[in-house]
């Protein structure tokens, strides 16, 4: 397990404190069946591009107003690039490798329940997987996304997918990536993380109102 660090522990917080906007890419026929879909590009479900317009919209009213200040990124995986299209944010968004889904390696494309009958009691967070990315890989990724976060005072919205989010979540936090298990991510979430009383925080997370309303 990796340790907790806190790379915000010498960082004074700005009087403009900087949030971090995380977008989860819309459903996909390998999110829907519970595939894990790391660098395999598969393309969205008219589901997910519903949600897409749907998360767009809401970003757009208030009290987001379209987020005219924040630097805006996405994976460049078609599933969050056309997730960051539909939404409205095409045309101001960067591509970054940085945001790409964790490499999966043998256990692309299987299912939790497909790699516990051939490894029982496995847990991703805590074991990874074999000839993919590590663990200290994706939390170092992770890490580069929350440093460009807090870079500036202004607030950032970032197109990406369920784990490396959830990564980026924990070392917002200060933890370890481990903490990404008790934390999960639907298709089309949004979640929002700040700071409250001079630390990082979490202000939002794995919110769906806007496809239930």
């Amino acid at each position: 397990m990796m340790g907790a660090i806190h790379p915000h522990s010498s960082r004074k917080v700005p009087l403009m404190a900087p949030r971090i906007l995380l977008a989860r890419h819309g459903q996909t026929e390998w999110s829907l069946s519970g595939k894990h879909t790391g660098r395999t590009d598969v393309p969205l479900l008219e589901e997910g591009r519903r949600g897409a317009k749907l998360l767009g919209e809401r970003l757009h009213r208030a009290p987001f107003d379209g987020l005219s200040g924040a630097e805006v990124r996405t994976s460049p995986l078609s599933r969050a690039r056309e997730t960051c299209d539909l939404a409205g944010f095409g045309e101001r968004a960067t591509e970054w490798d940085a945001l790409m889904e964790w490499d999966y390696g043998a256990y692309e494309g299987m299912t939790p329940a497909e790699i516990q009958a051939v490894r029982p009691g496995w847990l991703i967070w805590r074991d990874g997987v074999p000839e993919g990315e590590s663990l200290a890989a994706l939390s170092a990724r992770a890490d580069e996304v929350v440093a460009w976060a807090r870079s500036a005072d202004r607030d950032v919205l970032v197109f990406a997918h369920g784990h490396i989010l959830r990564a980026i979540g924990a070392r917002w936090l200060g933890f370890g990536v481990d903490f990404a298990s008790r934390v999960r991510l639907n298709p089309t979430s949004l979640s929002v993380l700040g700071w409250a009383y001079g630390e990082p925080a979490i202000l939002t997370w794995n919110d769906c109102g806007h496809l239930t309303a």
